[in-house]
């Protein structure tokens, strides 16, 4: 294994997890500050606060199942149930984030806010196929596992 990639992932992981909750603690002063350079912010800030607020838990929500199944490849066990129902979840959050963000189309449309419901959406249906994958991978172990 190589094993400054492994660090340098688990590092980066456990990073934009813990940022994301304090950024989601500290939401809304960023937003009310960055409110002053945009108009939409200013005009719509509560709404605003509310789709980014739920859109940073469930990206945080992602995070936390990365991390989750990260810890299986350090256990050198990726071929778990767990890995499944994370992915399952991770698709699931995916699918939320981009359904939260086309709610903003409501409030206002600009190229940015496409591209992201589409990565997410995109996201979620990676998330969803790869569980079946695994689901798959881990009914073939389990048989293996039980012929030996």
């Amino acid at each position: 294994m190589d094993y400054k990639i492994i660090r340098f992932t688990k590092f980066i992981l456990d990073f934009m997890f813990y940022a994301g909750i304090f950024t989601c603690v500290t939401l809304f002063g960023w937003i009310r500050l960055y409110s002053g350079y945009n108009v939409y912010f200013e005009t719509f800030l509560y709404q605003l606060y509310v789709l980014f607020l739920l859109s940073g838990i469930l990206a945080v929500l992602i995070i936390r199942e990365l991390r989750k199944m990260f810890q299986t490849v350090l256990a050198d066990d990726c071929f778990v149930q767990a890995n499944v129902t994370s992915l399952q979840k991770m698709g699931t959050y995916s699918f939320g984030i981009a359904i939260i963000t086309a709610m903003r189309l409501l409030l206002y449309i600009t190229p940015a806010v496409l591209i992201v419901i589409l990565v997410f959406v995109i996201a979620g249906l990676f998330s969803k196929v790869l569980s079946y994958v695994f689901d798959r991978a881990v009914s073939y172990k389990l048989e293996n596992d039980l012929t030996i």
